[in-house]
């Protein structure tokens, strides 16, 4: 059996001695015995050295690429874990700031609750004290007093000592009167205490309403607006001290006891036709309406539709005779009085005034309103209506208007006009804020509302929003609301006020006209909501907003405003034009709202990049502009080009019914081109009508009108009555077989194609005969 040597790995040296040592030759000299030693020696090393080759493994050599991935994938991972340790921190400083809120939405209810049963404990006080606390309480203790002194001036009986009523604060006595515990107020502080008159003006579509704001306010708002048309409803907070700077001309101005009121809040309504829901919207929110009427054109349809609107709501108003700079002749007196502006005119121009208000005073007499020219002090403004002479342009006459409306406010409508701590607000508006999202412009008329209350506004989706106000804003004074700028924060705002409010989650779907309601420390959530959406359906009737426009699918245009009023107004001039509905939307253009429609018409809104892109793509036309009337105008320019297109495509498929009777002696031509006179018996014959002859039993093809005659001069068509003389081609008549003879019929020759293009693009097109139409069906035996 072979067995193989064990390798030495490592030879000793001993061994080598060894070896040298038993060398049978003793006698060998020791150069000889290493001659012998050194080869072996050789052969060992060059074998150790193969083996070290077969035992240590090669290494590899790693490629640049894979290098450089192995590189990027351990920066990968770092960040990978980087991004997770940042999301971990951003995770927990949310739940911290969750429980933050938390925890301060705890301490403000349990706030809440502590003022509820302080409230309780007062009014539980003055109960037990025998002080009168609810207003029915009050009235009769005030009834009661003056049948004491009524008593004592009778019969000088001493009076007897009454229980001094405890005065609080507003703000600590604003609790809910259907539960018999109102606001206590100072009887003495009841006449000066007034909220700010609302005013709203109203008028005739250039008529100069937002030039007479610009100039009580001393800005420029009709400049900057589209075409100089208002299509939007602001409102601007005018304060005392304005007013008293204006009026300080007037005689009796520097009274200290003149203005009662801290101010105006002027609403600004548009005047054409189609905001008449936001005239409506205006009128029922004000206290006395401004109508502006132009002195040169008298009375228009929406001045006499605005007194219609005043008269069904009784409503007190004041008429602005404006533009009295527009007189020939006419001095300006920038911003005097107008009797002192009178007093500098020549006789001409006041024979042309007072002709010009006589015509004008006729004109409210047929609508059956009396008025009277404001020149000196009207002392019957209950029965007649005072007519105030203005000019925007120039300002003669706008001390004379504010310092009335002012005097009559506070002198007539003094128990309207007192303050009330219920909240009693109103949606003015919807509108898209950029930086802010939806907001809602509210009018403030009684109350106050506070940074965080939770309220309730209507929607018209069926559910109400219930959110908190996040945000008070209110432009600067004597700036406009609607129009964007610089807005003040308040962490409270008193009425009467035009105040902008955002919320968390925004207002969208919310609708204008109806009521806000605020959600009270005692109230019922579910019962706020049932009353927030209550009168929902009245305002949606008021709006027409669901009118017979609005359809549901893709067959439709989608309407895009900036404000709810705004589309609101452009849904009413597409159902006057007959344009179907099937979307609407507030704010800019979206891809989602591209992706939902086929064509756009956007007023006032901006179209993203993206929704552009998308539109392109998907073909869907995109019509914008700062007009509404613009808009529409582009419209139906081109649905009427497509209009247009589409019947040039299918004209020549267009067969109108036609029965034509050749006249006697008129047959110029029996061959290819065929000549006859004829005379149209019923329906129209076009060029290029397919003609027919009734040969036998079936109906033979006579060929196409190629063209018509009529007095000498070439026509495209000729009406039922009319004798014409028509060429007829493409004939493959053989005069052989059917001859043409006067008295002959010719009839069009309709198919099942022609019948539904009639259908489809000449339904109501006067000119084609349906009863004919019928009559062929039968004849051609058409199904």
């Amino acid at each position: 059996m072979d067995c193989k040597k064990p390798i030495v790995e490592n030879p000793q040296p001993v061994v080598v001695e060894d070896s040298i040592h038993s060398n049978k030759d003793p006698n060998k000299p020791m150069a000889e015995v290493s001659e012998n030693v050194e080869p072996t020696n050789k052969k060992q090393q060059t074998k150790k050295k193969k083996e070290k080759k077969v035992t240590e493994p090669k290494k590899k050599v790693v490629p640049k690429q894979v290098r450089l991935m192995q590189e990027a994938l351990a920066k990968l991972k770092e960040e990978e874990e980087r991004q997770r340790k940042e999301e971990e921190e951003r995770l927990r400083r949310e739940e911290e700031e969750r429980l933050r809120q938390e925890q301060l939405e705890r301490e403000a209810e349990e706030a809440r609750i502590r003022r509820r049963e302080k409230k309780k404990e007062i009014i539980e006080q003055k109960r037990r004290e025998g002080l009168p606390v609810t207003r029915k309480q009050k009235q009769q203790a005030e009834k009661l007093k003056m049948f004491l002194e009524q008593i004592k001036r009778q019969n000088q009986v001493e009076e007897p000592p009454q229980p001094e009523v405890v005065h609080e604060s507003v703000e600590e006595n604003r609790i809910d009167d259907d539960k018999g515990e109102p606001e206590v107020v100072h009887e003495s502080e009841k006449e000066n205490f007034l909220r700010s008159p609302i005013c709203c003006i109203m008028g005739h579509v250039d008529a100069g309403k937002t030039k007479l704001l610009d100039c009580i306010r001393g800005t420029n708002v009709q400049k900057g607006e589209a075409g100089g048309i208002t299509q939007k409803i602001g409102a601007t907070y005018l304060p005392a001290e304005n007013i008293q700077e204006r009026i300080k001309e007037l005689p009796g101005a520097d009274d200290k006891k003149h203005m009662k009121v801290p101010g105006l809040l002027l609403i600004d309504t548009p005047g054409h036709e189609e905001f008449s829901n936001l005239r409506s919207r205006g009128s029922s929110l004000c206290d006395i309406v401004v109508l502006v009427v132009d002195i040169m054109d008298g009375l228009k349809p929406q001045t006499i539709e605005s007194l219609k609107l005043l008269d069904s709501r009784k409503t007190k108003f004041i008429v602005a005779l404006n533009k009295v700079d527009r007189l020939c002749g006419w001095k300006p007196c920038p911003n005097a009085p107008i009797v002192k502006a009178m007093k500098q005119q020549s006789q001409d121009v006041k024979y042309q005034f007072n002709k010009k208000v006589e015509e004008i005073v006729t004109q409210f007499k047929t609508q059956g309103i009396n008025t009277k020219v404001n020149l000196d002090e009207n002392k019957r403004m209950r029965k007649t209506h005072s007519i105030v002479p203005i000019s925007s342009k120039s300002g003669e006459g706008i001390p004379d208007l504010l310092s009335l409306m002012v005097y009559w406010t506070q002198k007539s409508m003094a128990e309207k006009l007192t303050y009330s701590n219920e909240v009693q607000c109103t949606v003015l508006e919807v509108n898209y804020v950029e930086g802010l999202g939806t907001t809602v412009d509210v009018i403030l008329v009684n109350g106050v509302l506070h940074r965080g209350d939770q309220i309730v506004v209507c929607t018209n989706h069926g559910t109400p929003i219930v959110t908190r106000i996040q945000s008070l804003l209110t432009p600067e004074p004597m700036k406009e609301l609607c129009v964007k700028g610089k807005y003040q924060h308040h962490s409270e705002v008193r009425a009467a006020q035009a105040i902008k409010i955002t919320s968390p989650h925004g207002f969208k779907h919310a609708m204008a006209g109806t009521a806000l309601y605020v959600v009270g420390p005692d109230d019922d959530l579910e019962e706020v909501k049932e009353a927030a959406m209550h009168d929902m359906k009245s305002v949606l009737e008021n709006n027409n907003k669901s009118g017979s426009n609005s359809r549901s699918g893709d067959k439709g245009v989608c309407a895009q405003a900036s404000t709810q009023g705004s589309l609101e107004a452009m849904l009413e001039f597409l159902k006057v034009q007959d344009i179907p509905v099937s979307g609407t939307g507030i704010g800019p253009i979206h891809e989602k709202d591209v992706r939902n429609a086929s064509v756009i018409l956007a007023f006032d809104v901006k179209v993203t990049k993206e929704a552009q892109k998308l539109a392109d793509e998907l073909r869907v036309k995109i019509f914008v502009g700062d007009i509404i009337h613009e808009v529409i105008k582009a419209y139906m320019k081109n649905l009427k080009e497509e209009k247009e297109k589409e019947l040039a495509a299918v004209a020549k498929e267009a067969v109108f019914p036609c029965v034509l009777e050749i006249l006697p002696d008129h047959i110029f031509h029996k061959k290819d081109p065929i000549i006859v006179g004829v005379k149209v018996l019923r329906g129209i014959v076009k060029v290029g009508t397919p003609l027919c002859i009734r040969h036998q039993r079936d109906f033979v093809v006579v060929g196409r009108v190629e063209s018509i005659m009529n007095s000498n001069r070439c026509v495209d068509i000729a009406n039922m009555s009319e004798e014409v003389c028509i060429k007829i081609v493409e004939t493959n008549l053989n005069p052989q077989q059917v001859k043409l003879k006067s008295k002959d019929e010719l009839v069009s020759h309709i198919s099942r194609r022609s019948i539904d293009v009639l259908n489809s693009y000449y339904q109501n097109d006067p000119s084609v005969d349906w009863k004919l139409v019928q009559k062929f069906k039968t004849i051609f035996k058409i199904l």
